[in-house]
Order: C-alpha cells, then sequence, then structure tokens
C-alpha cells in the first residue's frame, strides 16, 4: 500500500485540476481512514456510507459519510469513469472472493450490534461530492462539502483496488432500489391526490 500523502498527492492534484475544484483539507481529516469494505443505508433524505475496517481485529466503523439522494449516483457515475481510467492503465482490479452469505440474513440491528461505532462518528461527515485519485494498489476518496466559501474534504477514504467494484456495484444497486420505491411509493397515493379538482370554476361560467 502507498504512503497516504506521497504517490496519492500526484493523483490527487491532477483530478483537482481536471475538475476545476480547489477544496482545503483539514487537518483532522488528511490523514485518511483505510477501509476493507463499506455498508450504504438509505434514509428519508440521505444516504449513509459507513466504510468499515475489519483487519485482525473486531470491525468497527472507519469512517462514516452522509450524502443527498442526488449526490450518489453522480458518485457512482464519477467512480465508474476513474474505475475505468485504472483498467485502462493497470488492467482490471484482482478479483476478490465472494463473502460467504450467513444462513438468515442480518437485520441492520443484528449487523451493527457486532460493528464498533465511535461516538465521534455517530453523526458522520457530510458531502454533496467526491474527488477520486488512484494509483496501481488503492484508490483515495476526498469527499468534499461544496459550500460557500470554500470547498472542502469532510472526509478521505482509501480502498484498495480489489475493493472498488465491489463498492461501485453497491453503489448502483443501492441506488436503483432508492428508486424503485419512490416509484412505488409515487403508485400507492391515494387516486384523488393524483385527480384534478372539481370543475367548480366551469360550473359557475356556465351558470
Amino acid at each position: 500500500m502507498s504512503q497516504p500523502n506521497q504517490p496519492n498527492s500526484d493523483n490527487n492534484s491532477q483530478q483537482v485540476q481536471m475538475q476545476h475544484v480547489t477544496a482545503r483539507v483539514p487537518e483532522s481529516v488528511s490523514r485518511g481512514a483505510f477501509s476493507t469494505g463499506v455498508i450504504i443505508m438509505t434514509g428519508g433524505s440521505e444516504f449513509i456510507l459507513d466504510f468499515i475496517q475489519n483487519i485482525g481485529g473486531p470491525p468497527q466503523v472507519a469512517s462514516r459519510v452522509v450524502m443527498p439522494h442526488a449526490a450518489l449516483p453522480q458518485f457512482a457515475e464519477a467512480l465508474k469513469k476513474n474505475l475505468g481510467m485504472y483498467t485502462e492503465r493497470f488492467g482490471p482490479p484482482q478479483e476478490l472472493p465472494k463473502p460467504q452469505q450467513p444462513a438468515k440474513p442480518q437485520s441492520a440491528q443484528e449487523l451493527y450490534d457486532e460493528l464498533k461505532l465511535p461516538d465521534s462518528l455517530l453523526s458522520g461527515a457530510y458531502s454533496n461530492g467526491v474527488m477520486i485519485g488512484h494509483t496501481a494498489s488503492e484508490f483515495k476518496f476526498d469527499f468534499l462539502t461544496n459550500l460557500f466559501p470554500h470547498s472542502a474534504v469532510s472526509a478521505r477514504v482509501y480502498l484498495s483496488a480489489p475493493q472498488v467494484p465491489r463498492l461501485l456495484d453497491s453503489l448502483t444497486s443501492t441506488f436503483q432500489q432508492f428508486q424503485e420505491r419512490v416509484r412505488q411509493q409515487q403508485a400507492q397515493q391515494p387516486q384523488q391526490q393524483k385527480a384534478p379538482p372539481p370543475p367548480e370554476s366551469s360550473e359557475d361560467e356556465m351558470g
């Protein structure tokens, strides 16, 4: 794995120039967090991305990112393009073995009962944009707050390259499920709310 502030820094600078974006990096997030996987949850107005670290100890949430609904498909599209550039340069990432599925699917509560979620991460870091860079071995994600007067990096996460196709699949499937749920909710709205109001004004005109 490359050192966080050496090979990746050059890639990040190129990415910033390509997107015409400059973002301040607070010292508190500059070192970033290494992740071995991600859990994505859908809220009423946001998606929650919990980046998990599971290396030689109990699994824990290394970083929590909160993105508005509209930002997730943009993240997925940017990741798809970046993965394509990676593949052109280095070839496809090594395929990871599929995780063993439990006999009974865990509920969200059961899953998080087994995870260590520090109090400092409960609220997460808001993000409405992302810059992505990569080396041959890893991807770096700088999650941004594009707010006046300066964009800033609210969270920095590193993933090994083989983890990235799985992340892209999760982002894509999560947003598709969200869209389907929205369509179902719209279809279930009372029919009278969709129908035009009674033609009282027309009746007045006729009389």
